[in-house]
């Protein structure tokens, strides 16, 4: 589910109903995971959440980056705990990713990143009209979710995307794309952001790395 917080801001919102009286909030990453009586209606909870948008929102900018243990991490935008087990192939069961070790988790993440971000790229392709034939790469970069390329006719993803909601991976897709046509972040650029993307700002922010992207 997600919710219109301000005219620009959208976000995720993860619903926990259960025998409580009281409604309570609480940010888990970019997430807004709300705890409520279960008879409250989702339309009952989403004017509650309109109406304290502000309180939210600074509740928000007092919440860590982080509150990952450990053992815990995310992927595809919802967190796991990692357990390693001596097992021959990663898997995911429910919240847990087991692994044999570190090492195998890491394998496991990359391909996941190249079987995701491949397939992502594949079903947004065809919305544009003017791509020339180019190549995806995948990396982890320390400033950039992602790079578009036009001398190499390069696209490179961070492999940290991998950690992030589908959505924004293909906010960051999209985004690369469109340097095709405008290799600036101009208002043309973003106008053509926008036809793909019209939550583009929601985004930006989500990713906390409006500088350098």
């Amino acid at each position: 589910m997600y919710i219109n917080l301000t005219d620009d801001i959208i976000t995720k919102v993860e619903l926990k109903k259960k025998a409580i009286k009281n409604i309570y909030f609480k940010w888990e990453e970019d997430v807004l995971v709300v705890t409520c009586n279960k008879r409250l209606s989702n339309k009952e909870i989403e004017r509650i959440i309109k109406k304290n948008s502000k309180s939210i929102l600074r509740l928000k900018k007092r919440t860590p980056v982080s509150d990952l243990k450990p053992n815990e991490m995310y992927y595809l935008g919802d967190k796991y705990i990692i357990e390693y087990d001596g097992v021959s192939k990663t898997y995911i069961d429910g919240n847990k990713i087991i692994s044999k070790d570190e090492n195998e988790l890491e394998k496991f993440l990359a391909y996941e990143c190249k079987v995701i971000f491949s397939s992502r790229l594949e079903r947004l392709k065809p919305q544009f009209d003017y791509l020339p034939e180019f190549k995806l790469r995948i990396r982890k970069m320390s400033t950039r979710w992602g790079v578009c390329n036009t001398g190499s006719m390069t696209v490179t993803l961070n492999s940290e995307l991998i950690k992030k909601d589908v959505s924004l991976i293909d906010y960051v897709i999209i985004h690369e794309l469109c340097h095709f046509k405008h290799m600036n972040h101009g208002s043309e650029y973003w106008q053509e952001v926008e036809k793909y993307y019209p939550y583009h700002k929601m985004a930006r922010k989500m990713l906390k790395e409006s500088q350098n992207d």
